[in-house]
């Protein structure tokens, strides 16, 4: 695990951090004209350690062929958050992060530490796809692919309405007082990984019972220890962080764009693979299609999966990973 720091970092909502860190780690070797390269952005509570299993010989992304860096999302817990930075909030403190903060911070890393120009592929699923798209936006030249897993590149009306309801589960809890937590929310806890696991999944996994198959004994078995356990090794005030930053993500909402949506997305020059579930319920299928048809060079492929959103992290369901791996493995030949 590394560190990268960065003085008197401005970020989009205006306030300013003495020192911003950004935690990445890198996997396989940078070749000699830095041609090799895949960035790897982390998705919603996710941390590098979750996240680097589909890197491997027979993985999704191989290391053996290309140099790897995954950067920790600010407010993920590693990379400047509120749980280990002072001068981080919440948004009711007037305090957010922003994808065009993750993506700054970023660039800064590539060409500071490694002298990183371009990116052969910019690789993520979730909110690290969100950052995908706002690399292709931001830096078109520099962006050769990318693969956007399950989600988009700004952040829907319904997409919002899920998202709120998993910060107000937060900030019912007793242990709220309107700009941090005293205590543990375990109500918040309780009723946040319900709502997610509500939602991640789609009503088929349900009905033919998947969960059954890893161990769990029941569906409150799963509920308790495939997600509140989860998610309660995570500070609340970290979850509340990411929510603000995906709440907030419109690949056009910055100084290039000046939130036209339209041009932002016809600028993306890079071959870009839309990845959506066909059983996604907060990036569904018909925002993602919508999307790719706004890019100029995308490929519109949907994953046939019953698992709803984790489709595009299967890491317990080998069908689905194949058909991804066989994808990106395409989209790195073209």
């Amino acid at each position: 695990m590394n560190v990268f720091k960065i003085e008197n970092f401005q970020l989009q909502c205006g306030a300013v951090l003495p020192e911003a860190k950004l935690v990445y780690q890198t996997y396989g070797e940078l070749n000699s004209d830095r041609s090799n390269v895949i960035l790897y952005p982390t998705s919603y509570g996710g941390q590098h350690p979750d996240i680097e299993w589909l890197i491997g010989d027979d993985g999704i992304l191989d290391p053996t062929r290309w140099f790897i860096i995954i950067p920790n999302m600010f407010g993920n817990g590693l990379s400047s958050s509120p749980s280990n930075c002072e001068n981080c909030g919440l948004a009711e403190q007037g305090f957010w992060f922003t994808h065009l903060d993750n993506v700054t911070a970023q660039e800064k890393l590539l060409s500071q530490v490694f002298g990183i120009e371009r990116l052969a592929l910019v690789y993520g699923w979730s909110m690290g796809a969100q950052q995908a798209y706002h690399w292709g936006a931001l830096y078109g030249d520099r962006v050769e692919r990318i693969a956007a897993i399950c989600a988009t590149a700004r952040t829907t009306d319904h997409n919002k309405i899920f998202l709120e309801s998993l910060r107000s589960a937060l900030t019912a809890d007793p242990t709220w007082n309107g700009t941090s937590f005293d205590g543990i929310p375990d109500r918040g806890f309780r009723t946040f990984a319900r709502i997610y696991a509500s939602w991640a999944a789609s009503q088929a996994f349900y009905r033919e019972g998947l969960y059954y198959q890893f161990g769990y004994e029941s569906l409150e078995d799963y509920l308790l220890r495939g997600w509140e356990a989860g998610y309660r090794k995570r500070d609340p005030r970290n979850l509340m962080a990411m929510l603000d930053t995906w709440l907030r993500c419109d690949v056009s909402d910055n100084p290039i764009y000046q939130k036209n949506y339209a041009l932002a997305m016809q600028s993306i020059q890079a071959k870009t693979l839309v990845m959506p579930s066909t059983t996604d319920l907060y990036f569904t299928p018909e925002d993602c299609d919508r999307e790719a048809a706004m890019i100029p060079n995308a490929k519109y492929l949907a994953i046939p999966s019953i698992w709803g959103h984790r489709a595009g992290n299967p890491y317990q369901n080998p069908e689905d990973a194949k058909f991804i791996r066989q994808s990106v493995l395409d989209l790195l030949e073209e």
